[in-house]
């Protein structure tokens, strides 16, 4: 079996719920991969910032959910800016059918079962 891939998610804390049901799809045994995020509910401080970068580091790939929500995360907007500081590749997945906010520079598809693998299987 391959390497396990890590993916990190990065995502407005509005949208935990979306996070949540993106996480379940590891449960699914044809997927040798993990999604791991950094989300929190306090302010950030340099030590978040840190262990963010250091998660970004050691993934091989970021998939940002997308959503208006995402327009006013600055966690989000930082964690999106270290993964480009960090070279990563990095695939927008819109987080609700009916969002279609753009972010500048990210990639952005609709959130299929078929996008998700072809993103990671691209890492």
């Amino acid at each position: 079996m391959a390497d396990k891939k890590i993916i990190f998610v990065a995502f407005a804390i509005e949208d935990e719920r979306q996070r949540d049901f993106l996480k379940g799809q590891t449960l699914s045994p044809r997927a040798p991969y993990e999604f791991i995020d950094m989300s929190v509910k306090e302010p950030y401080d340099t030590g978040w910032k840190d262990r963010v970068r250091t998660r970004i580091k050691r993934s091989h790939g970021v998939i940002v959910l997308v959503s208006k929500n995402s327009l006013t995360s600055s966690g989000q907007k930082w964690e999106i800016q270290c993964a480009k500081d960090e070279g990563k590749k990095i695939r927008g997945i819109w987080a609700y059918s009916d969002d279609r906010t753009d972010i500048a520079g990210v990639a952005t598809t609709i959130w299929s079962d078929k996008n998700i693998i072809d993103f990671i299987d691209s890492l």
